[in-house]
């Protein structure tokens, strides 16, 4: 599940151009939106296709993503659950 989260975080990073950030910058339990990682809802049609392209999981029910997208840990935890790839 680390190398996951890692995985993960690096996917993050380079679809989102944060450039400042690396991978140990993002805490794998902190909110991703709003006060955490600070991230909108632009961001989230990109969580979206990173999920969708590397892991093959489409997001069937929009509502579902404030759960799966709530931290890295919670993505991790939803992918590990759901891949196709």
């Amino acid at each position: 599940m680390e190398e996951l989260i890692y995985k993960l975080k690096e996917q993050i990073i380079d679809a989102l151009n944060l450039e400042e950030i690396t991978p140990e910058d993002i805490d794998d339990n902190a909110p991703l939106f709003g006060d955490g990682l600070g991230l909108d809802s632009i961001d989230a049609l990109e969580l979206i296709v990173i999920l969708d392209k590397h892991y093959g999981i489409k997001i069937a029910n929009p509502a579902d993503g404030k759960a799966i997208f709530s931290s890295v840990a919670a993505i991790a935890d939803y992918v590990s659950k759901n891949r196709s790839k």
